[in-house]
């Protein structure tokens, strides 16, 4: 039985999912290389909770249990010592996820699940610096992780079906929805919405609408809750034009290939809303969004 769990990256998704397995009963133990970005994960998680209570989807006690179940660490070895599952939640870069999975091979009970928060790399990859191939899977939660229902679940080549099985049963112990697809690039979610979000950032390069104009068309035209620049700035610049790599190596097709004013964006250090400036300008303690240009 799945109890134990460790989180590894104290990031925006690693502290949301940590965050959500305490908040139904789990023990969580969250794993960073930081000292400092775990305290600040802390303190997303208590903020996030209070935002909970405000709103009575949690009580106040439920918050204080949240906090009691997690532990923070950097001695990764620590932080898996028990655990019957690990999200990996680094990154989302190949080199640095096969070094952290070969990494939690060595360090992690044999009988556990190790799982990866990836939007687009391939499970079948990150599975073969293991020598677990069968329990390898991907588990990617959406973007506020505490908010959104969607679980991506993700089979590599070798992932066993029992191991598929508890992953689904675990994203719906945490009212997840879980939807299982096979591990090719960019799987389904970011297959289909990353030409989208790059086609957008064409539209706006090659002067067919502005940022505003854009957004709104998506926004009342197509129902979207937020236009695809907007949503690109939330997701990060330098996240997207990754994905859009991922896309292009992997089908070695030209219509995956990044915008080029999202690769000067991103050169430029303009990665969205963590930046303070993607296509919208931000303000600290402001939900005014600025057309950036």
């Amino acid at each position: 039985m799945i109890k134990n769990i460790a989180v590894i990256g104290a990031g925006t998704m690693g502290n949301g999912i940590a965050h959500v397995f305490a908040q139904y009963g789990f023990n969580v133990s969250l794993v960073d290389t930081s000292e400092a970005a775990l305290e600040k994960a802390l303190q997303t998680i208590s903020r996030n909770a209070d935002r909970q209570v405000s709103k009575e989807i949690i009580t106040q006690a439920t918050k204080e249990n949240i906090l009691a179940a997690l532990h923070t660490t950097t001695a990764m070895e620590t932080g898996l010592a028990d655990a019957d599952l690990v999200i990996e939640a680094a990154t989302e870069h190949t080199g640095v996820k096969l070094n952290i999975f070969k990494q939690l091979d060595e360090l992690a009970p044999p009988s556990a699940i190790l799982a990866t928060n990836t939007s687009s790399i391939s499970i079948t990859a990150i599975a073969a610096a293991t020598q677990r191939p069968g329990k390898v899977i991907g588990m990617h939660f959406m973007n506020p992780v505490p908010v959104m229902k969607l679980v991506e679940v993700i089979n590599g080549y070798a992932t066993a079906p029992q191991v598929t099985d508890e992953v689904v049963r675990i994203s719906r112990e945490l009212q997840k929805v879980p939807c299982i697809v096979k591990d090719y690039p960019g799987f389904i979610a970011n297959r289909i919405l990353m030409p989208m979000i790059n086609e957008a950032v064409y539209s706006l390069y090659e002067g067919v609408a502005g940022i505003t104009e854009i957004d709104t068309v998506m926004k009342l035209g197509m129902a979207h809750a937020m236009g695809p620049l907007q949503l690109a700035d939330f997701i990060g610049l330098d996240v997207c034009l990754s994905i859009l790599k991922v896309l292009q190596e992997g089908f070695g097709n030209p219509k995956y290939a990044p915008c080029p004013l999202l690769v000067n964006m991103v050169a430029a250090g303009k990665t969205g809303v963590k930046s303070g400036e993607g296509f919208y300008r931000y303000t600290p303690g402001s939900k005014e969004m600025v057309p950036a240009f």
